[in-house]
């Protein structure tokens, strides 16, 4: 009954504000009163909210600009690279930038990233196995393809360094990384070698084991069997 009575209550309220002009007046006037005592206060959330979404805009038309520009000059250093000057395509040839200077000078693009892939696998043929990592490190995509081979080749700089379990580490989420028969061999194969390279001589014969099992028809098949039968022989003794 008291609910009952509190709505009718409120409901005579908002019919008192709307039909008596005095009290609407009144009520729109502490509004106004409101606004006055605390208009600098609301200017300033106004205005840090425009600087905000104007903050937005800008760097996400500023990203879209440079990635434009960057995918220009990547063009002649992809050409460098796919023509083994690899000098060429980190350094630029003085008129055309580099993979070195597009990742520096133009960060959080898609050809920054990209960038980063092709200076870490040159850096790897170089034998810079940590510039390496540090370069394949800060690329990611969403091709499986290309995402796989980047872990692939950071796990090659962490076994040329000796560092078995990060390399180990690497070379599995290569190979799980969207499994398929063209690749997926390739990398269990390494895994497998760096597993042998750690001492860890039943974990490669069951990566071995893997291969066998389920990739009978990969270049990697006849080389599986012939070292899981000799680590098998290992373990024997």
């Amino acid at each position: 009954m008291a609910t009952k009575q509190t709505k009718k209550a409120h409901s005579d309220h908002q019919n008192e504000i709307l039909e008596n002009p005095e009290v609407l007046a009144s009520s729109l006037g502490r509004g106004e009163a409101f606004l006055k005592q605390n208009s600098k206060v609301l200017a300033g959330v106004l205005a840090a909210a425009i600087i905000l979404i104007g903050g937005i805009l800008f760097f996400q038309i500023n990203t879209q600009n440079q990635n434009e520009n960057a995918q220009k000059e990547m063009f002649q250093a992809v050409y460098f690279y796919e023509q083994d000057s690899v000098e060429l395509a980190l350094n630029g040839d003085g008129v055309n930038s580099g993979f070195l200077t597009i990742a520096e000078e133009y960060p959080r693009t898609d050809a920054a990233n990209l960038a980063n892939f092709y200076i870490g696998s040159i850096y790897l043929s170089e034998k810079k196995f940590q510039e390496a990592i540090d370069h394949l490190e800060k690329f990611s995509a969403d091709d499986y393809l290309v995402q796989a081979k980047a872990y692939s080749l950071i796990g090659d700089g962490y076994l040329e360094l000796g560092n078995t379990d990060e390399a180990i580490s690497q070379y599995k989420k290569a190979a799980e990384n969207n499994e398929n028969k063209f690749l997926t061999p390739k990398y269990l194969s390494k895994l497998a070698v760096a597993y042998e390279e750690a001492g860890k001589i039943q974990e490669a014969i069951t990566t071995y084991g893997e291969i066998e099992e389920k990739y009978f028809d990969s270049y990697e098949f006849s080389a599986a069997r012939k070292h899981k039968a000799r680590l098998e022989g290992l373990a024997a003794k």
